[in-house]
C-alpha cells in the first residue's frame, strides 16, 4: 500500500512490511513526519538569520519567545506591548540570550521605525489581532498570529484578504496542525482505518480557572494609557478573555483548538451546532464559564455527530479528542499520556495486536500510541521513526513556529494558513450564536470561504 505524507510524497509499503512494522512498534503505527520538519532537521544550524519582532509578550507571548529562542537563525529586534511590566520582562529574557531589543508601546510606531524586520509574532488579546496583523502584512512582514485569529468574523475575513493582497504569510496559532502526534493519528484513521467508519467524536478542555488575574503592586497602567488602548480598567485589561468586547469566550479561547482538529480530520466544516452555556461563578465576567455543544459533520455521505465541552469550573479529565467509529476509537491529545486505540470486541483483530503494548484504561484494554519504535528490515531503528520521535519531544508551539519560519525560508506549506483558521473561527464563533439563540444553528458551505 502507499502511505502519503503531509507534502504529498508517496512511500511504498507492502502489507508484509506494514505488519512487521506494526508488530515491532507495539502499537501498529505507521507514521510520517511533516515535510517542513524534515527540512528543518536537514538544515541544522546553517540558516540565514531572520529578523523579527513580537507584539504582545504577555504570558503566551513569552512562551512563544522562549520557543522561538530554540530555533536556529532567529533574532528578535523589537518588542511591543502597552504594559511596561510586559516590556521589561520580555526584554530581560532576550537580553540574557544576547538579543537586545528596541521597545515600543504602539505597533504603529514599531512599524514606522523598524525597517529591517521580516516577520512578526502577535500574541495580543483577540480583539486587536485583525488591526495589528493587517498593519504588519501591509508593512511587508510575514505574520504569526495567535488564535483565535479574531473575535469577530468580519475581522478574521479582513485578515484573510490582507494576506492574499500582500502575498505575505499569515500563520494562525492552531499548533496541533504541526504536531507529529496528530499527523500520526490522522494516518491511522485514514490509511489503516483503525476506527472503521467514523460515526462520532468527543472533545473536551476542562480546567479550574479563577476569574481574576491580578498584577504586581505598583505596576498598574495609568488611566490615560488604558483608555488610549481601549480598556476601561486595569481589571478588564488583565482579564480580557471574559469580556465580549475583547474575546470570543471559552469556545474561542480553548474550544477552537479542538474543533479545529475535527474540521481537519473530517476535511470540512460542520453542518450545524446546538450549544448551551452558562456561569458557575457569580462574578463580573460576561462570557459563560462553561459550554456544552453538539456538532454535526457531513462525513462520507452520512452525518458524524460530536459532543464538545469546555468547563472552567473543574479540571476533571483535562483535555483530549476522541474519534469513534464502527471498529474502534482513537484518543489523542497534546498531553503525551493520552494516546490510545480501542478496538471494538466484534471488530476483526489485527495480526500485530498480540505483540502490541497494552494498558488498561477506562475499564478496557487499550493499545498505546507509540512513536519511534519502528524497526528497519535489518532490525535496526528506522531513521524516519527516530527523527519523528525527536520532533515529537519538542513543545507543540516550537513545532508550529518552526513550520512558520521554514515557510518563510523555503516556501514550504504553512500548517495553518489564514483560510484554514477562518473555517475554525466560523465553527466556534457561531457556537456562541447557538448559545445566545438557544437553538440549533446551521452552517452554509459558503460561510467557510472568503
Amino acid at each position: 500500500m502507499d502511505i502519503q505524507n503531509s507534502t504529498g510524497t508517496l512511500f511504498d509499503l507492502t502489507r508484509r512490511d506494514f505488519l512487521r512494522t506494526a508488530a515491532v512498534t507495539g502499537a501498529g503505527l505507521m507514521v510520517t513526519i511533516p515535510g517542513w520538519a524534515q527540512e528543518q532537521a536537514a538544515e541544522g544550524d546553517k540558516v540565514d538569520e531572520l529578523r523579527i519582532a513580537i507584539i504582545g509578550p504577555g504570558s503566551q507571548g513569552r512562551n512563544l519567545v522562549n520557543q522561538t529562542l530554540k530555533i536556529p537563525g532567529i533574532r528578535f529586534k523589537a518588542i511591543c506591548d502597552i504594559w511596561p511590566y510586559h516590556q521589561e520582562y520580555a526584554a530581560n529574557i532576550l537580553k540574557k540570550f544576547d538579543q537586545p531589543v528596541n521597545v515600543y508601546s504602539d505597533h504603529q510606531e514599531l512599524l514606522a521605525k523598524e525597517k529591517d524586520l521580516q516577520a512578526v509574532i502577535i500574541a495580543t488579546p483577540d480583539w486587536v489581532h485583525a488591526e495589528q496583523s493587517i498593519a504588519c502584512l501591509k508593512a511587508g512582514l510575514h505574520v504569526y498570529c495567535e488564535k483565535e485569529m479574531a473575535n469577530t468574523l468580519e475581522g478574521a475575513r479582513k485578515m484573510v484578504l490582507a494576506a492574499r493582497e500582500t502575498g505575505k504569510l499569515l500563520q494562525i496559532g492552531h499548533q496541533r496542525r504541526s504536531n507529529p502526534r496528530y499527523w500520526h493519528a490522522l494516518k491511522l484513521i485514514e490509511k489503516d482505518k483503525v476506527c472503521g467508519r467514523i460515526t462520532h467524536f468527543q472533545g473536551q478542555w476542562n480546567r479550574s480557572q479563577p476569574f481574576e488575574l491580578g498584577w504586581p503592586p505598583g505596576k498598574e497602567l495609568d488611566e490615560a494609557t488604558l483608555k488610549k488602548f481601549g480598556y476601561e480598567t486595569m481589571e478588564r485589561f488583565r482579564n480580557w478573555r471574559w469580556y465580549k468586547q475583547y474575546s470570543g469566550g471559552p469556545m474561542a479561547d480553548l474550544g477552537s483548538h479542538q474543533i479545529d482538529v475535527f474540521n481537519w480530520f473530517f476535511k470540512t466544516g460542520p453542518a450545524a451546532v446546538m450549544a448551551n452555556g452558562g456561569r458557575v461563578y457569580d462574578d463580573a465576567r460576561e462570557w459563560y464559564d462553561n459550554v456544552l455543544a453538539i456538532y454535526e459533520y457531513p462525513y462520507e455521505g452520512k452525518t458524524a455527530r460530536g459532543f464538545y465541552q469546555v468547563l472552567n469550573s473543574t479540571s476533571s479529565g483535562g483535555f483530549y479528542e476522541l474519534v469513534m467509529g464502527t471498529e474502534g476509537s482513537l484518543m489523542i491529545s497534546e498531553d503525551p499520556r493520552k494516546g490510545f486505540m480501542f478496538r471494538e470486541p466484534e471488530a476483526k483483530k489485527r495480526e500485530w495486536e498480540d505483540e502490541a503494548s497494552k494498558v488498561e484504561t477506562m475499564g478496557r484494554d487499550a493499545i498505546e500510541l507509540k512513536i519511534g519504535e519502528t524497526l528497519a528490515p535489518d532490525g535496526t531503528k528506522d531513521p524516519e521513526g527516530q527523527r519523528l520521535l525527536e520532533e515529537s519531544k519538542k513543545p507543540p508551539h516550537q513545532l508550529h513556529l518552526e513550520n512558520f519560519f521554514s515557510a518563510i525560508r523555503n516556501q514550504t506549506p504553512l500548517s495553518c494558513p489564514a483560510e484554514v483558521a477562518y473555517e475554525t473561527a466560523v465553527s466556534v464563533l457561531k457556537a456562541n450564536d447557538a448559545v445566545a439563540a438557544g437553538q440549533r444553528v446551521e452552517f452554509k458551505p459558503e460561510e467557510f470561504k472568503v
